[in-house]
């Protein structure tokens, strides 16, 4: 058979399993790579699981050279996205062997993209900015945390050269949680507390829907000025909370309520990437067992805070401020103190955000990855 490069939509099961299989020989002698959960990525690539669908279209694609399954990518259109960003459409998934794989699953991408009307390619996007989104651009030698990517440092080349250029670069930060803050921040946390307007309490997991509902709320106010905002739909809200909910620990997520109003969250998921590398994506026989069994406790040795909002009503000023430390603070109490955590991630967060890139500045933080979104006029 010949070994010429040939691109294909995928079809069938057995082209899915390919798509879903390729990135373990991709990774194969990456030590920072965490394998996927392979029933988790096909739930995301599924109509009748993933409510994405219900405003988004996919095309998949698979390269190959002989037998040999080569790279992959996604062609997407959110039709949400498109009411604010009028033309533009999406790619992402992608992963290739090498360069010439990279442009040609590119280029397909974008002949699906301009069969479909689309005059603008923005991407990567797995499958929305909800998920995981922009190639790593910075940060290959550590481990990334649940719900961001792991990319080769090639990619940035080969996308490039394909004629995109960077729209917005999404930072992370690690930090030593173990460190205190400066006095400064200190004296503003220590008001705060001495505040009778303020309250900062923990979510009530009994109560799960009602406190999602009000998180859901802060954020959808909170973000709907930054670029790429696209409001969860309510099946994608009730998808999102199925999810979340057996990571969530209680005094991990924080609402900050003034004058008895809820303005601000905060919330904290333990790096579920601990809990599942050694699963090799595979739930059976035994994964979904161990699975369980961790998630009784979900407490590992670094946690995350991929969302956090203030209420445009309460942005202006220094209370914003003094409402983002406190929680922040309160938190990294609970995880020094109660779970014995040393090490927490801040992010992602816009590069022109600057409320939150001042905020992610914290005592013992330092940027650790960056993810770039990529445009290209086609």
């Amino acid at each position: 058979m010949s070994n010429a490069l040939r691109i294909t939509p995928v079809e069938g099961r057995a082209d899915l399993d390919a798509f879903v299989d390729l990135p373990w020989s991709i990774y194969a002698d990456d030590p920072y790579w965490v394998p996927p959960l392979k029933a988790e990525v096909k739930a995301l690539l599924n109509p009748r699981q993933n409510p994405w669908f219900g405003h988004g279209e996919l095309q998949l694609f698979l390269a190959r050279r002989g037998e040999e399954v080569v790279g992959r990518i996604s062609a997407h259109i959110d039709h949400l996205w498109i009411e604010r960003y009028p033309g533009q459409g999406h790619w992402g998934l992608f992963e290739a062997k090498d360069v010439e794989a990279a442009a040609a699953l590119i280029a397909a991408a974008e002949d699906w993209l301009r069969a479909k009307g689309i005059g603008q390619a923005v991407g990567p996007f797995s499958l929305s900015i909800w998920d995981e989104p922009g190639l790593l651009i910075d940060g290959f030698e550590e481990k990334p945390m649940v719900m961001m990517g792991h990319h080769r440092p090639a990619y940035e080349g080969w996308v490039e050269a394909a004629g995109y250029t960077k729209v917005k670069d999404l930072h992370t930060f690690a930090l030593d949680i173990r460190i205190d803050m400066i006095p400064v921040i200190d004296k503003l946390i220590q008001l705060g507390e001495k505040n009778p307007r303020i309250r900062i309490r923990d979510v009530d997991k009994s109560k799960f829907d009602e406190e999602a509902a009000i998180i859901l709320d802060i954020l959808n106010d909170a973000w709907s000025d930054n670029w790429g905002y696209i409001p969860l739909t309510d099946a994608e809200i009730a998808y999102a909370g199925k999810k979340l909910k057996p990571i969530i620990v209680e005094d991990l997520v924080k609402i900050a309520e003034v004058d008895g109003e809820a303005v601000a969250f905060m919330l904290t998921i333990p790096d579920i990437n601990e809990l599942i590398a050694d699963l090799d994506g595979k739930l059976l026989p035994f994964g979904w067992a161990k699975l369980h069994w961790r998630l009784r406790r979900p407490i590992t040795s670094r946690v995350r805070v991929p969302l956090m909002g203030v209420r445009k009503s309460h942005q202006k000023g220094r209370m914003a401020t003094q409402l983002a430390f406190m929680m922040i603070e309160f938190t990294r109490r609970v995880c020094v103190d109660k779970y014995g955590i040393n090490w927490g991630e801040f992010g992602w967060v816009l590069e022109d955000n600057q409320g939150m890139m001042s905020i992610a500045q914290l005592p013992g933080a330092g940027t650790n990855h960056t993810y770039r979104v990529y445009e290209k006029t086609l």
